[in-house]
């Protein structure tokens, strides 16, 4: 079979939009899974539906990377988008024509600079993981190239600018806080270490828009079954190794003035990009409802059994208690629009219900103690402030945190705490280690002794979660009643 290229597309029959020439418009820093299946596919959407006529160059942040392999297809690749819509289980195919090529810096750094100094270039996109945004004193000015990405980034604008041409957007997609202004906080150190003239400071900070932003696609990526590569590759007509899977959500969130909506070509195209004064409600909206939503039943429902987020999906009482936490205790907590609200929520249930993923509980439960914190305690301590009583199902959430950590302890070992579950497995926790000797401690504890020195453990929670009138006494309840009945008819209780 014939490995991808617009030849063998062309001979494949391929019926979808394809653009094989425009102008290369965006610089794109990241060439994996994640952006070819969110941006890169807004960014072809764009093309078809609102005649951006834009291609996007890759730039490769890392010694080893798909260029060659990008190369080799002329930029295409096959996207699928699979899960649950509505109730309705979706599995939509695209080839991907938005990608012109792929730079790999540590040997076509002189192509990278001579993109800077494009008349064409408009945007720069980024996600280079978590530890992207960094900066360092290794990087210097004539490295080929810098060693971070900021580093890259601020002697591309350089190059840029001493070119005269405008500034540019960039789009930071790194899974941080603030991550544009973290980016530009970053390039404005690298242009002290370098001793940078004043003049490209202010060009820097004046002319071009560095936007923290929000992504929200879960992406799979890679298809692991060999016997459906083959199968899709039969179906194609064609071998591409760097076909990539996501889900259907997809939602992006860019912090910058209004009048960007009109720059950007994704409103136009009707692509979920939202161009927003602040992208914090944003965030605290996907954590506070997807990822709270998870936090919040996956521990009580492994105990009760269950081994993947789509099965509870299909459990009345798992479903109606993830439901009645997210509609009637989480939401009314939020500053975003209600309607808005719901409809995420909504999603929430469908993306948890999809048919091509089996996300397993166990993966969810790692580290779930800064998880809880984060996730869930804010939309309990907003629930009380408002409402002036205890939200049944949170509180229910802590009670079966608790019980997911301290199960029939069998052993601390280097890979963590070791539990049984009713069903009848071992399992193994995996937190912090403080939190798990913790935990190894109080093994013996009552439940009421176990849950009064977890409430008032100030290193898991930042406080005394006993000041909380009438919560201690209610989570222990809640955990006798896990430890005496099970998860489930726990969960049933709190509807």
């Amino acid at each position: 079979m014939a490995q991808l290229n617009y030849e063998v597309l062309k001979q494949s029959g391929y019926p979808g939009y394809i653009l094989k020439d425009a102008p290369e418009q965006v610089m794109q820093f990241g060439e994996g899974n994640f952006l070819r299946a969110f941006v890169d596919d807004f960014i072809d959407i764009a093309n078809e539906k609102a005649g951006y006529n834009g291609k996007v160059v890759l730039i490769q942040p890392i010694g080893q990377g798909l260029t060659d392999l990008v190369n080799a297809q002329e930029g295409l690749y096959t996207l699928y988008l699979r899960g649950s819509e509505k109730g309705r289980k979706v599995d939509d195919k695209r080839v991907i024509s938005a990608v012109s090529r792929c730079l790999n810096p540590y040997r076509d750094w002189d192509d990278v600079l001579a993109l800077a100094k494009s008349p064409d270039l408009e945007l720069v996109v980024s996600n280079t993981t978590e530890a992207g945004i960094v900066h360092e004193n290794e990087s210097k000015f004539d490295q080929v190239p810098p060693i971070s990405f900021p580093a890259k980034l601020t002697r591309v604008l350089y190059e840029r600018y001493t070119a005269g041409l405008p500034g540019l957007t960039i789009l930071s997609c790194e899974l941080i806080d603030n991550n544009g202004k973290e980016l530009l906080k970053c390039v404005n150190q690298y242009i002290d270490d370098w001793g940078l003239d004043a003049g490209f400071r202010a060009w820097i900070n004046e002319k071009n828009l560095f936007c923290s932003t929000l992504v929200d696609r879960i992406v799979p990526g890679r298809i692991r079954d060999p016997e459906e590569v083959k199968a899709l590759a039969a179906a194609n007509g064609y071998d591409d190794p760097l076909t990539d899977v996501g889900e259907v959500f997809g939602f992006w969130a860019i912090e910058g003035p209004a009048e960007l909506e009109d720059r950007l070509p994704f409103k136009k195209a009707g692509v979920p990009v939202s161009v927003v004064p602040d992208v914090t409600p944003y965030k605290k909206r996907k954590v506070r409802i997807l990822n709270g939503a998870h936090t919040g039943f996956v521990l009580g429902a492994y105990l009760a059994g269950f081994d993947i987020v789509r099965d509870c999906m299909h459990d009345d009482t798992v479903l109606g208690f993830m439901n009645k936490m997210l509609y009637e205790e989480v939401i009314p907590t939020l500053p975003l629009d209600k309607d808005d609200l719901m409809n995420f929520a909504s999603a929430v249930q469908d993306r948890f219900n999809n048919p091509f993923v089996n996300h397993e509980l166990m993966s969810i439960s790692l580290n779930s103690t800064s998880k809880w914190r984060a996730r869930n305690m804010p939309s309990l301590l907003d629930y009380i402030q408002i409402n002036g009583k205890l939200p049944a199902c949170l509180t229910m959430s802590l009670a079966a945190y608790i019980a997911f950590y301290s199960n029939d302890i069998q052993a601390l070992t280097d890979s963590g705490l070791v539990c049984r579950r009713a069903k009848g497995n071992e399992y193994t926790v995996s937190d912090d280690r403080w939190a798990l000797e913790f935990y190894w401690a109080h093994k013996d504890d009552s439940t009421e002794d176990l849950v009064h020195a977890v409430l008032t453990n100030t290193d898991m929670w930042g406080q005394d979660l006993t000041a909380i009138s009438g919560f201690e006494t209610a989570v222990a309840q809640d955990l006798a009643l896990i430890r005496k009945e099970g998860a489930l008819a726990a969960y049933r209780s709190c509807l």
